[in-house]
């Protein structure tokens, strides 16, 4: 097979699996009209349409289905395959794909992704940001981050090192003649920040203390979905947040924001990669793989 006619079916792969012409020709490398003009010509050489196209979606036809279900997993073995010689070469070299909730990319970003790529110049990185649960096997990915409580059972997990926490918190304009909150109980007497989860509802605030959990469905005037947006809030005084610890300890150590409660919140297991089991893992997540390993022995040692 040519390039060219591997190039075609990937892209008709990574469509399906995309939704998207835009997504998908990032994901092969071509522009859009390139890829739309190679998905066309496979149209037309096989003289069936794959995909349905309006001005705001494409899915596949029945056809397409069907095609993408039997050329799937050929690519699969394919590039498997080429995994498997790309172990002899002393450098890593290809595109590693990442899929990780928004908080965990910026967890991972700097520490992690940057130092990678200054370590393996060859290797791109395709880092896709959502916070719903996918499968990244079904999607193309090589690798997710997630908590380790919601990782598959069916995937290696390779936890980061260290535990995580959501902590309560308060600007000093907001506490300034409150009594700060010591109990669940007290919280009903505040105003809270309150988080809409992915799925639409309101994330009603865990707590635990000695074995005895309190969820608490606090009231505020505010609903937020994104963590940056809510210290934003609570650094303003609007309220009480309840909050992942990495993104305020700054904000605790300046002074900015005050921990209140802190006997109500303790620490549970924090981010792990996981990937799927595979025979020949790719080498370029294989040296990944190592980079965190090797944080990991470094903050350990």
């Amino acid at each position: 097979m040519t390039r060219g006619r591997l190039v075609e079916l990937e892209a008709v792969v990574a469509v399906a699996r995309r939704r998207s012409f835009r997504a998908a020709a990032v994901e092969v490398g071509l522009s859009t009209t390139a890829l739309s003009q190679t998905i066309a010509e496979l149209e037309a050489r096989l003289g069936v349409r794959l995909f349905n196209r309006t001005t705001r979606s494409v899915s596949p036809t029945e056809a397409g289905d069907q095609f993408v279900a039997e050329v799937a997993p050929a690519l699969s073995t394919i590039r498997n395959a080429m995994d498997g010689v790309n172990i002899h070469r002393s450098t890593p070299s290809g595109m590693l794909r990442l899929n990780s909730a928004v908080g965990a990319a910026r967890r991972i970003l700097r520490p992690i992704v940057f130092e990678y790529l200054n370590r393996y110049p060859q290797m791109s990185v395709d880092l896709v940001t959502e916070d719903k649960l996918i499968d990244i096997v079904r999607d193309g990915f090589d690798a997710g981050f997630r908590l380790a409580d919601q990782v598959p059972g069916d995937m290696i997990a390779i936890p980061l090192g260290s535990n995580e926490r959501l902590i309560l918190v308060g600007a000093p304009s907001y506490l300034d003649g409150r009594e700060p909150p010591k109990n669940p109980a007290d919280l009903v007497r505040h105003d809270c920040i309150r988080m809409r989860l992915s799925g639409g509802a309101i994330y009603r605030w865990e707590l635990e203390r000695g074995g005895e959990e309190v969820s608490v469905d606090v009231s505020g005037r505010i609903i937020l979905d994104e963590a940056t947006l809510i210290r934003e809030s609570v650094l303003a005084g609007y309220g009480l947040a309840y909050v992942s610890e990495w993104e305020v300890a700054e904000d605790i150590r300046a002074g900015r924001l005050i921990q209140v409660m802190e006997d109500w919140t303790p620490p549970f297991s924090g981010l792990s990669l996981y990937y799927p089991g595979r025979r020949h893992v790719p080498a370029g997540l294989r040296a990944f793989i190592g980079l965190i390993q090797e944080r990991r022995s470094k903050a350990a040692g």
